[in-house]
């Protein structure tokens, strides 16, 4: 558990928990009006640029406070990617297959998890199979 780890109790990490999706709900519009604007090459790289600084961040986060500013920058930077792709695929497919696409792009996040989370599990049990 993290928590232990920077030194919070379950609140201050509920608390954090919270500021993430204050921050992704905040910035969701506004990220996809900048997609629209500059593109979305440009806006995807930006959020994944973004996303995977502020997550690289984390790991140097010393308290609740730069948890809790960390948290809310994570789902401001991630706000835009999730609505971001759902408009894209809309403007790649006609409008008689863009319910099945949708459909499919959605039911994947599941499907993915299905895979990874036994696979996730496995790694988890091998730990000291070579040693301390």
């Amino acid at each position: 558990h993290m928590g232990a780890d920077v030194g919070i109790g379950d609140a201050a990490y509920g608390l954090g928990a919270g500021l993430f999706f204050i921050g992704y709900f905040l910035f969701e519009i506004p990220s996809n009006l900048m997609l629209d604007r500059f593109g979305a090459r440009r806006w995807f790289a930006r959020i994944m640029i973004t996303w995977g600084a502020i997550t690289i961040g984390m790991a140097f986060v010393q308290g609740p406070h730069s948890f809790y500013v960390m948290r809310f920058l994570l789902g401001a930077a991630e706000a835009g990617f999730f609505p971001g792709v759902l408009y894209y695929i809309t403007q790649w497919f006609p409008v008689r297959h863009r319910g099945k696409i949708l459909g499919l792009f959605i039911l994947s996040q599941p499907i993915a998890m299905m895979i990874t989370g036994p696979v996730s599990g496995g790694l988890l049990g091998m730990d000291g199979i070579l040693g301390p």
